[in-house]
């Protein structure tokens, strides 16, 4: 019997440790690595300021009345794929074009991104001032294959596209400024919009815009550049429509920063009855407001908007990014006749320009990060998902390719063990498990 109790014993502290162990393992994949549900709140700024062949798969979504958004009382249609099923448009990627170097521009812009202090000058005190010298010092903390290149380099934009086409991203989404403006860091890029059409239309990819905050940004100048946009661009082959059954061909918009503007002042422009609404009308389109904060979707619904993302790469970082809220609020859009598009992201660094924000990193995990991602985003099985992002350098969320490089002063993160090409690789694996599974949902 002692001889029992002593092998119970045994196997029983076995036992203990082997769970111990697992949990230690599973430690590695805390909320700094995205995985758990545990949101760590808003706290980057303060709020107020594998391939097969396949055809073309068209599936039915009845939609039911709501508050008189575009896609409301319409059958909506979705023409998943390209003629030869290379690429698929239920998956939108986020595009910057802000990004320039002296052999092309001049100087370099936005490599050399300034060091971004904390609003708290006592805790901005403890961190470095500044701004990044390239080639050799870059505002990322990865370096791109292609180097601190230009985006008005043509052979960049080639590149560029052939990763898209490789990645399987059907919809490049580009964010956009109105002519002669930019964001605090760059230059004005309007100019670049053709170039990026034409390109995209060599390979059957698809540009909608991602129209970015600026000074005096307002309803009514947004109703301007809606009017900009589809009279410059709405007859460009690689202009993208949304398809309804009604025969309208929309143009889908998602609108950044979006709470900046009250809710009253959206409904103006995005509810049939606004003072200057575009609804029914040639400049209307399928607008996506971006949820931040919980209270948020409230006010997108109000507003008149056709829909909400998250954009955020960072589980956890915000409400609307933390993947335990995304079957609310897609239950939230399906009550209410709103489109729930998720966006997923292979990881989050954004310390190389705002060097005290380290407790929103989100580690890569070798790429588990974004398949996790990715999943969860398929599990509330939305329309489309959205990609945070191809080229977002700064924030450390691209899938564009990246070397392993290291200088005097910096050893930059990479991919390895795997090759520059890993999250193009999988970016195409999960858009064609998307679209099996659409077809499952949808028969």
């Amino acid at each position: 019997m002692a001889r029992l109790r002593k092998k119970a014993c045994v196997a029983l502290c076995l036992f203990t440790l082997f769970i111990f162990g697992t949990m230690m393992g599973l430690r590695t994949l805390k909320p700094s690595d995205g995985f758990s549900d545990l949101a760590p709140g808003l706290e980057l700024m303060p709020l107020a300021a594998d391939r097969m062949d396949r055809r073309s798969v068209s599936s039915d979504v009845f939609a039911s009345p709501a508050h008189g958004n575009a896609v409301a009382n319409t059958k909506i249609v979705y023409a998943n794929s390209d003629s030869d099923g290379s690429i698929y448009y239920d998956i939108h990627i986020f595009y910057y074009v802000w990004y320039g170097n002296p052999k092309v521009d001049g100087k370099y812009v936005h490599w050399d991104h300034v060091l971004v202090p904390h609003w708290d000058p006592k805790i901005a005190a403890s961190y470095p001032k500044g701004r990044h010298i390239p080639p050799e010092d870059i505002g990322s903390s990865f370096y791109p294959e292609l180097g601190p290149y230009s985006s008005r380099d043509p052979a960049v934009l080639e590149s560029h596209m052939e990763q898209l086409r490789a990645a399987a991203a059907g919809v490049l989404v580009l964010s956009w400024y109105p002519p002669g403006v930019a964001d605090d860091n760059g230059e004005p890029t309007e100019d670049l919009v053709p170039a990026i059409l034409d390109s995209a239309n060599r390979r059957n990819i698809k540009v909608a815009f991602h129209i970015q905050p600026y000074k005096g940004r307002t309803d009514r100048t947004v109703h301007d550049n809606i009017r900009y946009i589809i009279d410059k661009y709405g007859k460009h082959g690689a202009f993208y429509r949304y398809k309804s059954s009604t025969g309208k061909n929309l143009p889908l918009f998602y609108i950044y920063d979006s709470y900046l503007t009250p809710p009253e002042s959206w409904a103006n422009l995005l509810s049939s009855s606004g003072s200057h609404s575009i609804r029914n009308t040639p400049y209307d389109g399928v607008f996506i407001a971006l949820i931040v904060e919980e209270k948020h979707k409230h006010d997108i619904l109000s507003g008149g908007f056709d829909g909400m993302y998250t954009y955020f790469a960072s589980n956890g970082f915000s409400f609307g990014s933390s993947h335990q809220n995304w079957k609310a609020i897609k239950t939230f859009c399906d009550v209410n006749n709103l489109m729930f598009i998720p966006s997923v992201g292979p990881g989050y660094i954004d310390t190389s320009i705002r060097p005290w924000n380290n407790h929103n990193t989100r580690n890569r995990v070798n790429g588990k990060y974004y398949e996790t991602s990715l999943q969860a985003a398929l599990m509330v099985r939305p329309e489309i998902v959205t990609i945070t992002s191809f080229n977002e350098w700064h924030e450390g969320t691209q899938i564009e390719k990246a070397l392993p490089k290291k200088t005097q002063t910096r050893m930059y993160l990479d991919y390895l063990p795997h090759k520059p090409e890993l999250y193009l690789e999988l970016t195409r694996k999960w858009a064609e498990q998307f679209n099996k599974e659409k077809e499952q949902w949808l028969m």
